[in-house]
């Protein structure tokens, strides 16, 4: 009876182990449209092992390169998009070019886009975290911006990147 309790213990001790997943986080983005464009798409952010990986997929944008970037606030709201704030940017550093001194963790650099309207992009760090208690590195409740033309990474504060032509809000998943 003894080993009998044992291997039900181990059967329901695996079975709750296996139920926990396999350690990954997720984050998405869903973006809309905004100043009476067209674009739409997925920004998607998974945690393992302390890395995120964000992929970016979007269409209905014009050929050539168009800025994405982390912006404060959560919030999706407003037609031009400016309800989502500036630039999140806690470790409060200059604008500039992804993992190139000095920029800040909101800066992810431009999506190229093709002659049929669609883009991506990946990012792979460890200076994010999805839902983390580090709030200098949790993307969940900012926003995904969109920008009409391509990130300079020089101007200051944003990139001189033109309008908001897409929005979405970070949400756990």
């Amino acid at each position: 009876m003894k080993i009998f309790k044992t291997v039900v213990l181990l059967v329901c001790t695996l079975l709750l182990l296996s139920a926990c997943g396999n350690g990954e986080t997720k984050a998405i983005a869903t973006i809309e449209a905004k100043s009476g464009s067209s674009v739409s798409g997925t920004v998607t952010f998974i945690e393992k092992d302390g890395i995120v990986v964000m992929k970016a997929a979007l269409s209905g944008l014009s050929q050539g390169n168009h800025a994405i970037h982390i912006h404060a606030i959560g919030d999706c709201s407003a037609a031009d998009g400016k309800s989502a704030g500036g630039h999140w940017n806690p470790t409060k550093k200059n604008h500039g070019k992804w993992m190139e001194a000095p920029f800040h963790i909101g800066d992810i650099g431009n999506l190229v886009v093709g002659a049929d309207g669609t883009g991506t992009i990946e990012r792979e760090t460890n200076l994010w975290s999805v839902g983390g208690k580090d709030a200098a590195k949790n993307v969940v409740g900012h926003a995904i911006i969109i920008h009409e033309g391509p990130d300079d990474f020089s101007s200051q504060p944003s990139g001189a990147a033109g309008p908001r032509v897409g929005c979405g809000e970070i949400v756990r998943k």
